[in-house]
C-alpha cells in the first residue's frame, strides 16, 4: 500500500486551508444608490461582489432599510455612501466608520442648495428637499469625483490590485467625458427652452448643461390630481415651458394631458436605480437623446 507522504500531506493541507480562505475573503461592497454600484463594478471587477440592497420598487432616496438589512449592510467590507444628504436613513442607522466612505466629501463646494418643499411619498413619511440637491451623479464631472472617491477606497482597502483599478477609473472617466460631451452637443439648442420636471431631481444636470428646470412635486409614474395639474398649467404660463420631463414612465392618459397643454413628454430616469437592460451611460444618453429630439 502507498503511503502519501507527510510533507506532500501537509502542502496539501495548506493548500486547501489557503484556497477556503481566499473563498472567505471575498470582499463584499454595499452602495446607496445605483450610480455608486455601476462605478464600484466597473472598478473593482471581479475582485468583489457590489450589492445595492434596495428593492425594485422604492425609492432609494426614502428607503427605510429592516433590521436584517442593516445587519448585512454592517458586515460589508466597504459601504458606499452618495452624501449631499442622500439616503435618509443612514442618519439613523450605526454604520462602521472604518468601512464608510463619503464619495461626494471632496466636491462639496459644489453642491446646490435648495428650497424648503416639505411633502410626502404616497404613504410614506412627510420629508422635505431643504438642504441639499443630492443627484449629483446627473453632472458626469462630478461623477467622475466619486468614481475617483471609490477607486482610492478600494485600493487604500487593498480589495482590488492598484494597477487594475487605476486602468479601470482611466476608461472610466474616458466613458462620463464621451457622455458629457456627447450631452453638451445635444442640449445645446435647448439652453433657451424653458423645461418643467415633475420632481425636483434635475439640478445637477440642469447646471451642468446651462438648462431652466422648473420642478412640480408629482408621484412617480402615476397619474396628477387636478390640483397638479393645475400647478402644471401655472408654472406652463410662468415659464413659457415647451418639454416635460417624467421621472418614471407615466400612464398614457397622463402624457395625453401634458401633450394637449403643448408639452413634449421625456421620460428620464434620474437614475438612483438603474434601468432594465441598460447601463448607466447608456440610459443617460437615451433620455438626453429623446431631448434633444425635434418635437413632431
Amino acid at each position: 500500500m502507498m503511503t502519501f507522504p507527510r510533507i506532500a500531506f501537509a502542502a496539501l493541507l495548506s493548500l486547501v486551508a489557503a484556497s477556503g480562505v481566499m473563498a472567505q475573503e471575498r470582499a463584499t461592497i454595499t452602495t446607496v444608490n445605483y450610480p455608486l454600484q455601476y462605478i464600484a463594478e466597473r472598478l473593482v471587477g471581479d475582485a468583489a461582489d457590489v450589492v445595492f440592497p434596495v428593492p425594485q420598487d422604492v425609492d432609494p432616496s426614502f428607503w427605510r432599510p429592516s433590521i436584517a438589512d442593516i445587519s448585512s449592510i454592517q458586515s460589508a467590507d466597504l459601504i458606499l455612501l452618495n452624501g449631499a444628504g442622500f439616503a435618509t436613513w443612514i442618519d439613523r442607522v450605526s454604520l462602521p466608520r472604518s468601512k464608510v466612505v463619503n464619495t461626494t466629501a471632496s466636491i462639496e463646494d459644489r453642491f446646490i442648495r435648495t428650497e424648503s418643499i416639505t411633502h410626502s411619498h404616497g404613504e410614506g413619511e412627510e420629508h422635505s428637499h431643504e438642504g441639499t440637491a443630492s443627484y449629483t451623479w446627473l453632472d458626469p464631472m462630478l461623477a467622475i469625483a466619486q468614481a475617483e472617491a471609490v477607486a482610492a477606497a478600494l485600493t487604500a482597502r487593498g480589495i482590488a490590485p492598484a494597477d487594475e483599478v487605476s486602468a479601470q477609473l482611466d476608461a472610466l472617466r474616458l466613458d462620463l467625458e464621451a457622455l458629457d460631451a456627447d450631452n453638451r452637443a445635444a442640449l445645446e439648442s435647448l439652453q433657451d427652452t424653458a423645461i418643467i420636471a415633475t420632481h425636483p431631481r434635475y439640478q445637477y444636470f440642469a447646471q451642468r448643461y446651462s438648462l431652466s428646470i422648473s420642478s412640480l412635486e408629482w408621484e412617480a409614474g402615476t397619474m396628477p390630481t387636478e390640483t397638479e395639474r393645475a400647478d402644471l398649467v401655472a408654472l406652463i404660463e410662468q415659464t413659457g415651458a415647451q418639454i416635460l420631463i417624467w421621472e418614471a414612465e407615466p400612464p398614457a392618459r397622463a402624457v395625453q394631458m401634458a401633450t394637449e397643454l403643448g408639452l413634449k413628454n421625456i421620460v428620464f430616469a434620474p437614475l438612483a436605480r438603474g434601468v432594465e437592460g441598460q447601463s448607466f451611460t447608456e440610459a443617460y444618453r437615451d433620455a438626453v437623446s429623446s431631448m434633444a429630439e425635434p418635437a413632431l
